[in-house]
């Protein structure tokens, strides 16, 4: 699957998709690879407030758990409850289904500093 080349990535293996105001974020498939069956998803609610570089929720899978990080920082406007009843669309669909959750940033400035896709794509490559 290649990864979308609108989006922003991380060291730590989140996507971030900018429309306006709002920032997407979900994990890479790199990392749902890394992580393996993806069984359980926690994030914030909605309407909290966040800052840059906070934890936004984790992940947990049948190997470890993970925090899940935000290099932006605005109000939690949207979470994916249906990331959160079914895992393992991180698994199946990272960069679609799967998404995580949806920030409404005032500061999209911290974007300019990640990776585009041919970075990432060469740092991380998804194996298959």
């Amino acid at each position: 699957m290649p990864i979308p080349s609108e989006c922003r990535y991380t060291e730590t293996h989140e996507w971030l998709d900018l429309d306006g105001d709002i920032v997407t974020l979900g994990i890479t498939q790199y990392a749902a690879d890394e992580l393996t069956d993806v069984t359980y998803v926690e994030m914030k609610p909605e309407k909290s407030t966040i800052l840059p570089g906070e934890p936004i929720g984790e992940v947990e899978s049948v190997k470890t758990t993970s925090d899940i990080m935000s290099p932006v920082g605005g109000e939690i406007v949207a979470v994916n409850q249906r990331a959160v009843e079914e895992p393992s669309l991180l698994n199946s669909d990272p960069f679609g289904e799967g998404w995580l959750i949806k920030i409404r940033t005032a500061d999209p400035s911290p974007l300019d500093g990640l990776m585009d896709h041919e970075t990432y794509d060469k740092r991380f490559p998804v194996a298959g």
